[in-house]
């Protein structure tokens, strides 16, 4: 069917687009190469480690915020750290959910310090990550040559070599 003779695309004003068979073309065209790409196996991984980052993410954060700054929050004089706020409009608010609802400006340092904690917790597992890594991948110490040069005709010749085959010179073993 020609493009300029589909009454559902020209109703909808998207004839310029063509027919949507033509998308999937005879083996499976754009649709089929999406499929494709999205199937290698590099793209699996990607999304696995997208996945496990993100509850990972999740779990720090509430180490951070359960854990971590309780004790901080405590030492500091306040028992919910997250809760630290600078208010800019001149009123007072208790907490930061009321400066929230009444619409004010404010700086909240606690929420940020929490969010700076997640990060430096993320980085640097991420950090001895990728230490291990580097230190699994280390170059393996070179094996020794298993050939020698020949003196006489420069040729590469066998290490235990005692006559060069190239020009049949006598050579001392090593």
């Amino acid at each position: 069917m020609a493009t300029g003779n589909d009454p559902i695309l020209d109703g909808l004003g998207m004839a310029h687009l063509g027919s949507p068979k033509a998308l999937l073309g005879k083996s499976g065209g754009m649709l089929g190469e999406f499929r494709d790409f999205a199937l290698r196996g590099n793209m699996l991984d990607m999304a696995v480690g997208i996945i496990i980052g993100a509850a990972f993410g999740r779990v720090v954060s509430s180490f951070v915020s359960d854990i971590l700054m309780p004790p901080v929050g405590l030492f500091t004089g306040h028992s919910d750290f997250s809760n630290k706020f600078i208010n800019l409009s001149g009123q007072a608010y208790a907490t930061l959910a009321e400066a929230k609802a009444a619409g004010a400006a404010t700086i909240n340092y606690g929420v940020f310090a929490n969010a700076l904690f997640d990060f430096l917790i993320v980085a640097f597992a991420v950090f001895m990550l990728i230490r291990q890594v580097n230190r699994l991948k280390r170059e393996q110490p070179a094996a020794a040559p298993a050939t020698r040069e020949c003196p006489f005709c420069s040729s590469a010749i066998a290490i235990k070599a005692t006559r060069c085959p190239h020009c049949t010179s006598a050579i001392v073993a090593v």
